[in-house]
């Protein structure tokens, strides 16, 4: 057993494993970057539910090609960079062409506008993940992950085909637009789900739960989606308020200890 584990350590480290770790990243990619196209090519026919699911198989094909590269040690420059620029088509183009297609359109100039907008909010995201420090925090990102803002533009139409079922929809395209393009931007810290670890005691029921999940969105797709994009988007801005009151109290804390461990000032001065 130990001979054959040694075996495995000298293929990860050979040159030819790299190597087909390599096109096998450089493939995961090249897919991606195909769903960012086919979503656009959709959209302009019209077919928004099929377009919203290519940037979903976009997603997870993004999560596939970092994985293993990080997994096998085969990361490398040319792949990161190619990476970046497949996610600006497919987590910033293509679903702002699709929502302007879908609800921006009536608005004109101002939609597609705001779209660019969007589109220049993924991008900057991009480049601000590729220059941050390796030190930083794994636990979170700072700001919106792209494929993260591009669902909840992909589950919204993937919910609501035939448009929104209210009086100002355009309205509400927008803010479906700017929000995610601003939380994007921001300095708000979201969880990370790649440093989510399967521990031994909790595996189990965490393999649990990923089970029931894929159940519920095989069932209902739409409404699972939808709600789960969104809690995404919100669990930012509810972690940024709920680490703000922590720091209120404990800094309240502190100030009511001084107070008591100072001493008494004296009856008679004065």
């Amino acid at each position: 057993m130990a001979k054959v584990l040694a075996v495995l350590r000298d293929k990860r480290h050979s040159p030819r494993f790299h190597r087909s770790v390599y096109l096998l990243q450089s493939i995961f990619t090249v897919a991606n970057l195909f769903c960012g196209y086919a979503c656009i090519v959709y959209a302009m026919r019209a077919e928004y539910a099929t377009a919203a699911g290519f940037i979903g198989v976009a997603t997870i094909l993004d999560l596939l090609d970092g994985r293993i590269a990080r997994l096998a040690g085969a990361t490398s420059d040319v792949g990161g960079e190619f990476d970046s620029l497949a996610d600006v088509v497919s987590f910033g183009v293509a679903p702002a062409i699709l929502v302007f297609a879908w609800g921006l359109d009536p608005l004109g100039r101002l939609g597609w506008a705001v779209g660019f907008l969007y589109v220049t909010a993924a991008a900057l995201r991009l480049a601000r993940f590729n220059v941050q420090p390796q030190s930083s925090d794994k636990r979170y990102f700072l700001g919106m992950p792209s494929p993260a803002a591009a669902g909840v533009l992909a589950s919204t139409v993937f919910a609501w085909p035939a448009g929104l079922p209210v009086p100002q929809a355009p309205v509400v395209a927008l803010a479906i637009v700017l929000i995610p393009a601003f939380m994007m931007v921001s300095l708000i810290r979201f969880r990370s789900f790649g440093a989510l670890t399967l521990r031994p005691r909790r595996s189990s029921l965490v393999l649990l739960q990923f089970a029931v999940l894929i159940a519920a969105i095989v069932v209902q797709p739409e409404p699972v989606l939808f709600i789960m994009a969104y809690t995404y988007l919100i669990s930012g801005p509810i972690g940024l308020i709920i680490g703000r009151l922590r720091g209120s109290a404990e800094r309240g804390a502190d100030d009511s200890s001084v107070q008591a461990q100072a001493p008494a000032p004296d009856a008679n001065v004065g």
